[in-house]
């Protein structure tokens, strides 16, 4: 009897439940529920609105109970996968306050606090992850500072999709793609830096056992209808990142990707970790994927300048037709670039202006109109893929004549085109819900529903016609 099996992906600017049904070698996607996703201001901090995020996903389930009971298919398994860093902190079970939000401007005060104790190059040996000032350890250092009482209480640090998985059926695990974001995991080992942590004073018996994707977590509770009573919950790459990877369409191993959506990650599938002295110096990261794999990759700026951008102009009162903008700015080739990846642009609110100083403070001219300024945010971020992809090849000593372009960011062709200009390679660009595709995939190995390597994997996909589009240098 077929499986169903369902995803719930979230990710920093919205979520989804989708569903997913494995026919004569093929994948057939359903989009049940998406909703909106953003962070909060309470008490002076940036958090994730999480008691808002569980109600959307238990909303999601119901629907996935009436798709499946439309097929007359139970739901075999859910897998949950959600952005990297945050975590909440448990007590008796119940969650102490709302998750902090990576895009905290406060996040910052842990690093001085952190490379006090340990330097970035020590770090960096170790994890083997690129510098951002909201990895998981600088957030629990800014939270040791500025609330221990909350924190010393609490008895589990928790992964955000691990967070959701226990309040879907009582179990604690934390899965290891996710476990890697937190600069406490051992690149080499893949298991828990002791000694770090010690460094740190972060007490690591309050994460959860760790436990790799394909494991079930545990059978979901509640009642979401029928056809999902004894559903499990299995874990995936509850990374984002790491079950878009295992969604890309790839004929052949070593291949590069850039998942495009609020962030950008453009990197590559290797078997272990890269941790020279000109990786660090690069600002490369080693992130953990599925079956042990190491996603290494440049975590850049993405969508978000736009989306940002855009936010501003219409809370001014003006009606933004994006698709119109980004014709327009098709036509255009701005000579100002700007630096994506400047701290600055991280916390939300006033982009426009924040995009205007950098431009003003580095003699560049100001934009004019709304395409002009879409065309040198779409412009700027392909020149930093082409520059970033360049040093990819480098650290790795691979060659690679195309890219991946994965998620969101598929949408927007512009992009898709600029990206191939600049890196002089072709793009294939697709699926669009390659996360998704990649949490189900993993699912339904699981079930023994698919092959057991990644390989076997993407070939499904391949064969499921997702319509990828191909774009040459112009």
């Amino acid at each position: 009897m077929q499986k169903l099996f369902a995803a719930v992906d979230l990710g920093a600017s919205s979520g989804r439940v989708i569903s997913g049904l494995l026919s004569n070698g093929k994948l057939k996607l359903q989009e049940l529920h998406r909703f909106p996703n953003k962070a909060i201001e309470r008490d002076g901090h940036l958090v994730w609105d999480f008691e808002n995020l569980m109600l959307e996903i238990r909303a999601g389930l119901v629907l996935l109970n009436t798709e499946a009971e439309n097929l007359g298919l139970h739901v075999h398994s859910i897998g949950i996968d959600t952005w990297a860093v945050d975590y909440g902190l448990l007590k008796d079970g119940k969650l102490l306050a709302p998750p902090n939000c990576y895009r905290d401007p406060s996040n910052g005060l842990g690093v001085d606090s952190v490379h006090g104790k340990v330097s970035f190059q020590e770090l960096y040996s170790i994890s083997g992850l690129q510098f951002l000032p909201f990895n998981s350890l600088y957030q629990i250092a800014r939270q040791q500072q500025t609330e221990p009482g909350l924190f010393e209480s609490a008895d589990n640090i928790v992964m955000l999709p691990d967070l959701i998985g226990y309040f879907l059926t009582g179990k604690l695990k934390t899965e290891r793609t996710n476990a890697s974001s937190t600069g406490l995991l051992d690149a080499g080992t893949r298991n828990w830096n002791t000694e770090l942590a010690a460094q740190l004073g972060i007490d690591l018996s309050k994460f959860p056992e760790l436990s790799d994707a394909g494991a079930e977590l545990g059978v979901l509770t509640g009642d979401y209808g029928p056809m999902l009573s004894s559903s499990k919950v299995v874990l995936v790459g509850s990374h984002d990142t790491a079950s878009a990877v295992v969604g890309t369409p790839s004929s052949k191993p070593g291949f590069a990707f850039l998942s495009s959506g609020t962030w950008s990650l453009l990197g590559a599938e290797i078997s272990e970790p890269i941790l020279t002295a000109e990786s660090m110096a690069a600002n490369f990261t080693n992130e953990l994927g599925v079956d042990n794999r190491v996603r290494y990759l440049k975590n850049l700026s993405g969508l978000w300048l736009l989306s940002e951008s855009i936010r501003d102009v219409e809370q001014s009162g003006e009606k933004v037709d994006l698709v119109h903008l980004i014709e327009e700015a098709g036509k255009l080739s701005p000579s100002q670039r700007l630096d994506v990846n400047d701290p600055e642009f991280i916390s939300p609110g006033n982009m426009l202006e924040k995009i205007k100083h950098q431009l003003g403070a580095s003699h560049q001219p100001v934009f004019s109109t709304l395409p002009e300024l879409v065309a040198i945010i779409l412009h700027s971020l392909a020149d930093s893929y082409a520059a970033n992809f360049e040093r990819l090849q480098q650290l790795t000593g691979m060659e690679f004549d195309s890219i991946h372009l994965i998620g969101g960011g598929v949408q927007n062709e512009l992009l898709c085109q600029l990206t191939s200009n600049y890196t002089k390679a072709k793009v294939s660009a697709g699926p669009i819900e390659a996360t998704a595709i990649g949490n189900i995939m993993i699912q339904a190995r699981a079930a023994g529903e698919a092959g057991s390597t990644l390989e076997s994997i993407r070939q499904v996909i391949l064969a499921s016609n997702f319509g990828i589009r191909e774009f040459f240098p112009r």
